[in-house]
């Protein structure tokens, strides 16, 4: 037995940081276009800290503009790493330093995220796909039915036993004759 009583293995998840939670924001659809960038300015700034020009991001550069464009949760992303906005460009002050450990393998994982969710999504597709009608039916009760419970609220009081009667009500096999041998 592993420590606390937790089997060797399972990990309790840690809570997500600003940035990941950042990160995360991203749309799913235009998530690893807008990684990808994102890594790329990264590890020019982690390789190069001291030069200005990996050190600023012009808002117009038609590049740049596409992604904020695509995913406006990019520009929240670069302020939690640090940048700071000023008019149309987004500058690294000299004080901070991008390091590769955080961001740039924070950048990473949260790729791997997104493609296991981009997986998930093509899955659930597929699933949806291949139902019957009567299945599909099924679901969109079973979904209903789970929104009515939600919006009843929670339980707030426990259930109240009933009195079924005078008595136990069992009726044995030896009352029906089942195992009785009559001689034969």
């Amino acid at each position: 037995m592993g420590y606390a009583g937790y089997a060797p293995g399972n990990k309790v998840a840690d809570a997500l940081t600003p940035l990941q939670q950042a990160l995360r924001s991203l749309p799913l659809d235009k998530a690893l276009e807008t990684l990808e960038l994102l890594e790329k300015i990264t590890r020019n700034v982690v390789r190069n800290p001291g030069e200005e020009k990996f050190r600023s991001i012009k808002l117009t550069n038609a590049k740049i503009a596409e992604a904020v464009t695509d995913a406006p949760a990019m520009v929240d992303v670069l302020q939690e790493m640090g940048w700071v906005k000023e008019d149309e460009v987004l500058v690294l002050p000299p004080s901070v330093r991008l390091a590769h450990e955080v961001h740039v393998v924070g950048l990473i994982d949260t790729k791997d995220h997104y493609k296991k969710e981009i997986e998930n999504e093509k899955r659930n597709q597929s699933r949806t796909a291949k139902m019957s009608d009567e299945n599909k039916d099924q679901l969109k009760r079973a979904e209903l039915d789970r929104k009515e419970k939600d919006a009843e609220g929670p339980i707030t009081q426990g259930s109240v036993a009933k009195k079924l009667g005078d008595g136990p009500n069992i009726m044995r096999a030896g009352d029906v004759g089942i195992g009785k041998s009559s001689g034969g």
